[in-house]
């Protein structure tokens, strides 16, 4: 708690992007600012609340728990996250929601509804740049062509691998090391199709309404841009992102740079870019990390977290 409240203080109050933000919100009506603001924080519960419904769904096949635990152990998780690399710290407050010797495994069920979400990224994300690079990067026909062959080979591989995670079970199982830690990543080989099929809709869900926040905040601070080119590059900073090894609260500066070097093309209002970028940081993960706090002081470390 102490190091998650530490890295929030530091990087809120020193945070120019967000000033900017603040700066922009100066010439626009107090209303038209609650209405706006309140739309994208009620996308960001409903956004979180739909990763709850699905880490219940994947930890079924482990141990049963209640909605409300599972929403739980979300925002408890995303308090973790801050303040680790790549999100790690999001595994640990999770699973410490599960009964001891279910955690290790709860990791691996976790894992498989990263891997759907990584899945619509790089799905999305591929077509997102040839998309772009039809638009705005003239080359030669057939060059174009060989780039929207690997992205296609590209998106493939990700959609074939996901729908056969059972493969992963087998592949752990044929290496000598990995073989006697069978009965953690045993439950890979549970998932069917149908079940993946259900997660994905789940992921889908969530990509729809995050998207949704960055096109209500783009829309809001530059009025003269299309919603068509905002869809178009969205993706490509979601799939950008996910490439980079980050931490929470340090890439805001990542993403302010990655979303400053695509919108160029279509707009020249840096500021708004940045402060979009930074404002939807803020309430996607700063807010949901604050509000976890509380579901972190429930945690039993060593045995069972106390059970309402």
């Amino acid at each position: 708690m102490a190091f998650a409240f530490w890295f929030i203080y530091n990087k809120l109050t020193k945070h120019n992007d967000l000033k900017e933000f603040v700066k922009l919100l100066k010439a626009i009506p107090e209303q038209q600012i609650w209405l706006v603001l309140g739309s994208v924080f009620l996308l960001m519960l409903f956004n979180w609340g739909l990763e709850a419904v699905k880490w219940k769904q994947l930890i079924e096949r482990v141990e049963q728990i209640s909605l409300w635990r599972a929403v739980e152990s979300v925002f408890c998780g995303l308090t973790w996250a801050v303040f680790t690399p790549n999100r790690l710290g999001e595994y640990g407050g999770r699973v410490f929601f599960l009964s001891p010797k279910r955690r290790i495994i709860g990791v691996v069920a976790m894992t498989v509804g990263n891997i759907g979400q990584l899945v619509l990224t790089n799905v999305f994300g591929a077509i997102a740049v040839c998309v772009f690079v039809h638009r705005f990067i003239p080359l030669e026909p057939i060059i174009f062509a060989a780039v929207c062959g690997l992205a296609a080979v590209f998106a493939l591989f990700f959609l074939i691998f996901y729908f056969n995670i059972k493969w992963l079970n087998g592949l752990l199982l044929s290496i000598r090391f990995t073989r006697k830690y069978k009965k953690f990543y045993s439950v890979l080989a549970r998932y069917q199709k149908k079940e993946l099929l259900q997660i994905l809709l789940f992921c889908l869900a969530r990509y729809a309404v995050f998207t949704t926040q960055y096109i209500i905040m783009f829309l809001w601070l530059i009025p003269n841009l299309s919603a068509a080119d905002i869809i178009m590059l969205v993706p490509i900073l979601f799939f950008v992102q996910s490439t980079l090894p980050s931490l929470d609260l340090l890439d805001i500066g990542i993403r302010s740079i990655t979303a400053l070097f695509f919108f160029k093309y279509i707009t020249t209002q840096n500021t708004a870019v940045v402060a979009c970028i930074a404002s939807i940081w803020l309430i996607n993960i700063i807010i949901p990390a604050i509000l976890g706090s509380y579901f972190v002081f429930k945690l039993n470390i060593f045995g069972n977290t106390r059970r309402d």
